[in-house]
């Protein structure tokens, strides 16, 4: 994957489409990983470093627009393409006020999508830090490693399960910055629900207790809304 000419999410729910954009990227040098729905797209997303995203409008679980806006919560760079049936233009408009850089509408040349895809990432490239390709933070005296999924501290050192380790790495993504629990839950286990939520929140109490050696490092509550990570 190294020789890869670009990492590329594709979230498009007709399988047919799906397998035919992924195949013509491929076959012009692309990795392309392909999902179904935008839940599993927002998944992936956290779980993974891309390029660029290339979203179907109409999905299941979570639409392209609403994808986009909570893609644009965690990485204001990575490029985003829309696909869609629609041609209006407030639909458009609303495309990319959602965070869109371009909009195709079906039925598309696969040739232009890829030509339009290589315009924006020659347009792209190098530009700002992508802070999802961060794996190490500095915490207080914690020094934590996702990659590792290690937290250590001159007291002791633990080790951390994966989903504690994704939840940690998305509050210090964004510290010092509220990040909402529903942002959390999908991305982190591609789903909202009422169950999972009381989990999230087990994983919180667990990550507080992790960090208790150090005064300085505190996760707020934000009632009503998500978790905060405040340093210092």
């Amino acid at each position: 994957m190294s020789d890869s000419k670009g990492h590329i999410l594709l979230v498009e729910d007709d399988p047919n489409l799906g397998f035919v954009i992924q195949d013509a990227l491929a076959r012009k040098g692309y990795t392309v990983h392909l999902c179904r729905d935008g839940k599993e797209g927002l998944r992936y997303f956290n779980s993974h470093t891309y390029d660029l995203c290339v979203l179907d409008v109409m999905l299941p679980q979570k639409d392209g627009f609403s994808l986009a806006e909570d893609i644009r919560i965690t990485n204001e760079q990575v490029p985003i393409v829309f696909l869609t049936a629609k041609s209006q233009t407030e639909d458009r408009i609303a495309g990319f006020k959602a965070g869109g850089d371009d909009y195709l509408t079906k039925p598309f040349s696969h040739e232009e999508l890829v030509l339009r895809i290589e315009a924006i990432l020659r347009r792209t490239k190098g530009k700002g830090e992508d802070k999802r390709q961060r794996e190490r933070f500095e915490l207080g005296s914690y020094l934590f490693d996702h990659r590792d999924l290690s937290l250590k501290h001159p007291g002791g050192d633990r080790k951390l399960t994966r989903k504690e380790a994704d939840v940690l790495r998305l509050l210090c993504m964004h510290q010092d910055q509220v990040l909402p629990r529903e942002l959390v839950l999908n991305m982190v286990w591609g789903d909202d629900t009422y169950f999972l939520g009381r989990s999230l929140d087990v994983f919180i109490s667990r990550l507080r207790k992790y960090l208790k050696a150090d005064a300085s490092v505190q996760i707020v509550n934000v009632h009503g809304v998500g978790f905060k990570l405040q340093v210092g």
